[in-house]
């Protein structure tokens, strides 16, 4: 596709005022045919996701949270009493549990996440496991910056992103999201990040493509949801999930490849597939210790301490707003 047929498909989509269908149509025309991941999780989806959490090949979700059984005293050691804790896509705040039992003392927790269901469950479950802490929630997309509640304000802050999301951005996008926490967070305080480690390929490969086909179902349920919220546009059994390793960029990528030649047609848009072609959906950037301090400097942070499991699956790692 030329650019110019680009500049004026974008024209047309501008005129789609649904940011689903905007993504859609836009990832649809582009010579890689793409669709973001953030819309991976309607309910659905995210029941999917929860059950890949669940699975023995999907290491990240349990190594993360036994690291930080097993270090959350270290982690919020340098928490000043009266300190606010802020989640960055909180989701179901499980994880953050496990720091919270030790931080008695907190001034504050805030959530931030674009799913207020998601907030409003994990809300509701912390009244009742913590009933005297002072829990907030934000409903916000948190790659941009966010105002936190201003009784908050002069509060020592530590910031919290676990689960490896930000592998889910090139190391450009990731540096942009690290300068958004910045701006959030005030200096002198931390963040900790969850960062997926390279390893080798019989350990990640399965992690993406499960014997059981739930990350397939997830993945495809991303056409499914197309057609339930845009156009029953896809058939979706002419679609199957694909996860790679692309060595040079040292990231995961899934895609839906098309079994068939066939024509898709949203909203008067009708793009075509050839057998083989593919949607790329998702990518997981996976780091050595180093390469993601790297870029913790080159965002203005400053690393500090790393926690990692026996066998070297998964990072924890503290930064520093200076």
């Amino acid at each position: 596709m030329t650019r110019n047929m680009r500049e004026l498909l974008s024209e047309r989509f501008a005129l789609v005022d649904d940011e689903f269908a905007f993504a859609v149509l836009d990832g649809l025309s582009r010579p890689q045919k793409t669709l973001p991941c953030r819309f991976f999780y309607d309910s659905r989806g995210s029941e999917l996701f929860e059950e890949i959490t669940r699975l023995p090949e999907y290491y990240p979700t349990r190594t993360e949270a036994a690291i930080l059984a097993a270090h959350a005293g270290e982690m919020i050691d340098s928490m000043a009493d009266g300190g606010v804790l802020v989640e960055f896509g909180s989701g179901s705040s499980r994880k953050t549990e496990i720091l919270l039992q030790e931080l008695a003392r907190l001034r504050a927790y805030v959530m931030v996440d674009v799913s207020e269901s998601a907030l409003d469950d994990a809300t509701q479950r912390l009244a009742t496991r913590f009933p005297a802490l002072d829990v907030r929630s934000i409903v916000a997309d948190f790659s941009y910056p966010v105002a936190l509640p201003g009784d908050l304000a002069d509060g020592h802050r530590t910031g919290f992103f676990p689960g490896s999301t930000i592998g889910n951005l090139n190391p450009v996008e990731a540096q942009r999201l690290l300068r958004v926490f910045r701006a959030v967070l005030s200096p002198g305080s931390r963040l900790l990040v969850g960062v997926d480690l390279k390893k080798d390929l019989g350990t990640l490969l399965p992690a993406y493509n499960d014997t059981a086909g739930v990350t397939a179902a997830f993945n495809l349920n991303l056409l499914a949801r197309i057609n339930r919220e845009i156009a029953p546009a896809f058939d979706v059994d002419a679609f199957r999930h694909a996860a790679v390793y692309n060595a040079r960029d040292g990231r995961i990528e899934m895609h839906l490849v098309s079994r068939k030649d066939q024509d898709v047609t949203i909203r008067q848009h009708r793009f075509h597939f050839r057998r083989g072609e593919s949607i790329h959906t998702e990518n997981s950037y996976k780091y050595t210790v180093g390469q993601f301090q790297g870029l913790a400097r080159a965002s203005d942070w400053r690393p500090s301490r790393v926690w990692t499991d026996a066998d070297g699956l998964f990072s924890v790692h503290e930064l520093v707003c200076v």
